[in-house]
C-alpha cells in the first residue's frame, strides 16, 4: 500500500489530477465536471488503481457542497495537492440507500462531537487520511438530524477493515466508529 501511494503521489504531483475540480481559491485548477469526467474515463480505460474517486470526487464534492467557507479553506488545499487522501463514508451495513437507512449516530458532548456506528463499502477507506462521515442525531428520523463530520483516519476508537470485492482495483473498507471524536 505504501509503494502504491508513493507512485500515485508522483503521478499526481506531475499532473495535478486531484486539483482538477477544486476551485482556484482553494488550491485547485478550477475546472468542472466535464474535465473531471475525462480524467475518470482515462483512469477507467487503464484500470488505474489510485485513491482518486473517493478523494477527488466523493469527498471533495461533499466538502464543496456542504462545507463552510472555513472548512473549504482548511480541507481542500490538501486534497488538491494530493497530500491528503480523503473519502466519504455514507453507506450503512443495513443496505438501505435512502436517508432513513442512516444508523450511524453522533453525540454532542460539550465542544466536541462523537460518532458511533459502522460504514460499509467505503471507497479507499483503508488508505484515507480524512473521512467525511454522514451521521444522524440519536433522536432523529428520516431526513432530520443528518450531518457530515470530518474525522481523522487515525482517531481513537476508529477501526478499518478491508473488504474483498470482485474488482480488486477498487479498494473498499468497512469502518467502525466507537465514540470517535
Amino acid at each position: 500500500d505504501g509503494w502504491a501511494r508513493e507512485q500515485w503521489s508522483k503521478i499526481n504531483n506531475e499532473l495535478g489530477l486531484t486539483a482538477i475540480a477544486i476551485p482556484e481559491a482553494y488550491g485547485g485548477h478550477g475546472f468542472g465536471v466535464s474535465e473531471q469526467c475525462i480524467i475518470l474515463e482515462e483512469m477507467g480505460r487503464s484500470l488505474l488503481c489510485a485513491p482518486y474517486f473517493g478523494s477527488a470526487v466523493l469527498a471533495t464534492s461533499a466538502i464543496l457542497y456542504a462545507g463552510t467557507e472555513e472548512q473549504k479553506k482548511e480541507l481542500l488545499p490538501g486534497i488538491a495537492s494530493g497530500d491528503t487522501v480523503a473519502t466519504l463514508a455514507f453507506t450503512e451495513e443495513n443496505g438501505l440507500w435512502d436517508n432513513s437507512g442512516i444508523a450511524t449516530v453522533f453525540e454532542n458532548k460539550g465542544p466536541h462531537y462523537f460518532i458511533s456506528g459502522t460504514k460499509s463499502f467505503v471507497v479507499d477507506g483503508n488508505t484515507s487520511d480524512l473521512i467525511i462521515v454522514l451521521a444522524r442525531s440519536p433522536d432523529s428520523k428520516n431526513d432530520e438530524g443528518l450531518s457530515l463530520f470530518t474525522v481523522d483516519a487515525k482517531a481513537n476508537g476508529l477501526r478499518k477493515d478491508p473488504l474483498k470485492s470482485i474488482d480488486e482495483t477498487r479498494k473498499l473498507a468497512r469502518i467502525h466508529f466507537d465514540q470517535v471524536p
